[in-house]
């Protein structure tokens, strides 16, 4: 199979790209195909992951509806065919990669939460023992579990640009108190039923991001939901504190733009084929993993 890393819907508007989703106006609902493009270091590469748009996706629509009694979410339907007629000659496109959502008035916070000890967070409480200004006891490393879990919010990043942490009184500032309180206690409450069902299936939920909107009826779950490209998922099994965990993402193409000393710079390289396959195979795994089911390409 081939990657599909454009989308084209003809005469449906194209309100925006992402590094991985297309967006599209349809009517008073928004259109979200998930595309094969893959980024490394804040640039999408010049190969995509065969499938990697339809695993995202359906991860995401598993998670919608095992969450749903917590907090409701964007999603219309996800059944091409009862998209409006005017997209069914692009079914080919849309089949298993896409979802009709809810429009929302997005929030302007990344609500990130952590479990564990790991990337940015590690960095930080090297420096100075806390992670995101929160201190945190001594003798933590790289992997330990916290305490209890973090709810880290952060600025979200344009194009090219990292997310900014920027604090719980940040987040009061820009939303206000009464949803910066309810933006914590849904992240946090999603967080624990997610790591939850992921320790029931052998896996780690170490850290994830969500984003939240408001619509008429109140604040609804949006956009990808505990995916590999937004959550880092290690094997219990192999959980060992003291290093880097592997984890079910996209860590072989990042070992291997290192290997070729790769300068972060545009244009993006492409990736060869034993690459693209494993990565491919952690995806699908992650799927199987979470879901328990296979999902076929």
């Amino acid at each position: 199979m081939t990657a599909l890393l454009k989308t084209n819907l003809g005469a449906t508007p194209l309100l925006g790209q992402g590094k991985v989703r297309d967006l599209y106006a349809v009517d008073d609902a928004l259109l979200l195909v998930a595309t094969d493009r893959i980024s490394a270091f804040d640039h999408v590469l010049a190969t995509g992951i065969p499938g990697k748009g339809k695993i995202l996706n359906q991860i995401s629509l598993f998670w919608f509806d095992l969450l749903k009694d917590l907090v409701p979410n964007h999603l219309i339907t996800a059944a091409v065919s009862d998209y409006p007629a005017s997209l069914q000659p692009y079914a080919d496109q849309l089949e298993g990669r896409s979802m009709l959502v809810k429009r929302a008035k997005m929030f302007p916070v990344e609500c990130v939460v952590r479990g564990y000890l790991t990337g940015s967070g590690l960095k930080e409480y090297r420096a100075s023992g806390t992670v995101c200004g929160i201190s945190l006891p001594a003798g933590l490393v790289d992997g330990s579990r916290l305490p209890e879990p973090l709810y880290t919010p952060s600025t979200k990043g344009e194009a090219g640009t990292h997310d900014e942490n920027i604090g719980y009184a940040a987040t009061e500032a820009l939303v206000g108190e009464a949803d910066a309180a309810e933006l914590r206690r849904l992240t946090l409450a999603i967080y624990k039923k997610a790591a939850q069902h992921a320790e029931s299936r052998g896996l780690i939920l170490a850290d994830t991001k969500f984003e939240f909107g408001r619509t008429t009826e109140g604040i609804i779950l949006a956009d990808e939901v505990l995916t590999p490209d937004s959550s880092r998922f290690w094997d219990a099994a192999g959980w060992k504190p003291g290093g880097a965990q592997p984890s079910f993402d996209k860590q072989f193409v990042r070992d291997y733009l290192e290997s070729i000393h790769w300068n972060k710079q545009a244009p993006a390289p492409g990736l060869p084929d034993d690459v693209v396959e494993r990565t491919q195979a952690k995806y699908l795994e992650a799927f199987r993993r979470l879901t328990g089911r296979d999902l076929n390409l």
